[in-house]
């Protein structure tokens, strides 16, 4: 057998330089269908054609993303043309070919349903039960797709009448406060704070994320606004592993901060994994209710700093590690998890110091993290231990270039949020089928060696 012959351990790129056959086979025998068939299965005679071979078409959209075949139109054609590649699909030769609306069907029920996450989360048990996936860290970060949908036109907005100058009396202030307190009990529950997501189960939370297409803006590398009209992908990576461990669906508004506690909820509830201890993520997710929800699983935040608008804090240096009176920075010693306490010890430059020795300059100086767990992360922020670890944040990144390239994230064919959901989900469940597909080669491979 031609993959077990080869002289190095697979990626996803050899995995998509084999034959297509040798590839179909092993991405689609990482994948239970039977959820997905169960759901696109006609219940009674009436209605749409009961000839169609659904189990074949399923595997035909996975196989779609697979080979970067852009439209459902040329995927109809290559199949009416290419009888080995209709084969591979499971087809028999006395099937018809689907048509285009037929696929559009398929996938406005499919749409109706979540079981494209039952069968990822399926999938993910099961790279967990084969000791694929045995992370500590997890990196979550999110990437904006543009959609198939036209943008609205611009609404004017209508003149307001000029605010009244001076400040508000006694009895207007407090009417102005009730209004402001049942405007906010009334947003939705993605427009209010994120601390309110703490006590909301994840089922509510996942249900109620918006995903109707809607204008975005984020800054790039130069510090420039880049604008798009579609949706975000919020995803928690296996830093090491790289298993898309779970993703969230969203328009493009959706701040991205928002989403990290779903995500969290989702990792922390449905996924047995004892060794995950770390989750880092980039300045836009420096909110307090994030670092909150983290102490509460029990694990650590290793989360870049945003600093918005505040003073210098004063005895403490710009990684919150206290200052002697020389301003020299205390060194970070370790982390007592029983107590939740960081320990720092004496800079090195008070070895000679002749206050080294007065009650002005300590030997250690101890902080709990529970007093700002923005500011006091274990291990401490700006220590080695910290910033290897803020590293494999770029796992998330790696992923995210991953899923543009090589599985079409950013070619939606179809139109609103729910069916361009669809598009999301089979893509995050085509790229973990590679991983496990990939995995199970090289596990080969290894066992081969040994043998």
């Amino acid at each position: 057998m031609t993959i077990i012959r080869q002289g190095s351990l697979f990626d996803l790129q050899e995995l998509y330089d084999l034959e297509p056959t040798q590839r179909f086979e092993s991405i689609f025998s990482t994948i239970d269908i039977d959820p997905i068939f169960a759901v696109v299965t006609k219940k009674s005679r009436f209605g749409r054609p009961v000839e169609l071979n659904y189990a074949a078409m399923i595997y035909s959209l996975i196989a779609r993303i697979t080979e970067r075949i852009p439209f459902v139109k040329d995927l109809v054609h290559r199949l009416k043309n290419d009888m080995i590649f209709r084969l591979d699909c499971g087809f028999l030769v006395s099937d018809s070919v689907p048509s285009e609306a037929a696929y559009s069907r398929l996938i406005t029920i499919i749409s109706k349903s979540n079981v494209l996450e039952r069968v990822q989360e399926t999938l993910l048990l099961q790279a967990i039960t084969e000791e694929f996936i045995n992370d500590d860290t997890i990196a979550i970060d999110a990437s904006h797709f543009e959609a198939r949908d036209q943008a609205p036109p611009k609404d004017e907005k209508p003149e307001t009448e000029p605010k009244k100058r001076g400040r508000k009396s006694k009895a207007e202030r407090e009417q102005w406060l009730v209004e402001q307190a049942e405007h906010e009990a009334n947003l939705p529950l993605f427009e209010k704070k994120i601390e309110d997501q703490l006590d909301v189960p994840l089922v509510e939370l996942r249900t109620k994320i918006p995903q109707e297409p809607r204008w975005g803006v984020k800054k790039n590398s130069e510090g420039k606004n880049v604008f798009w009209y579609g949706y975000k992908a919020h995803l928690a990576v296996g830093a090491k592993s790289q298993y898309i461990l779970q993703s969230l669906f969203s328009s493009g508004s959706l701040n991205d901060g928002k989403a990290a506690i779903p995500l969290l909820k989702g990792i922390h509830e449905r996924l047995p994994l004892p060794s995950l201890h770390y989750h880092t993520m980039d300045a836009g997710y420096d909110y307090e209710p994030i670092y909150t929800h983290i102490h509460r699983m029990g694990h650590q935040a290793v989360i870049a700093y945003n600093k918005r608008n505040e003073p210098e804090p004063l005895g403490f240096d710009k990684h919150f590690a206290p200052t002697c009176v020389r301003e020299h920075s205390y060194r970070y010693d370790s982390f007592d998890p029983k107590y939740e306490t960081l320990k720092y010890t004496r800079p090195k430059e008070c070895k000679d110091c002749p206050l080294a020795n007065e009650a002005l300059c300590q030997k250690v100086y101890k902080v709990k993290i529970t007093t700002d767990l923005r500011k006091y992360t274990a291990p401490a922020r700006g220590s080695k231990s910290w910033k290897d670890i803020f590293k494999r944040r770029t796992a998330v990144e790696r992923v995210n270039a991953y899923l543009k390239e090589y599985f079409q994230l950013n070619n939606v064919r179809y139109r609103t949020g729910k069916r361009a959901k669809v598009h999301f989900d089979l893509v995050i469940l085509v790229y973990n089928a590679s991983k496990l597909a990939v995995d199970r080669m090289n596990a080969l491979l290894v066992n081969d060696r040994v043998a």
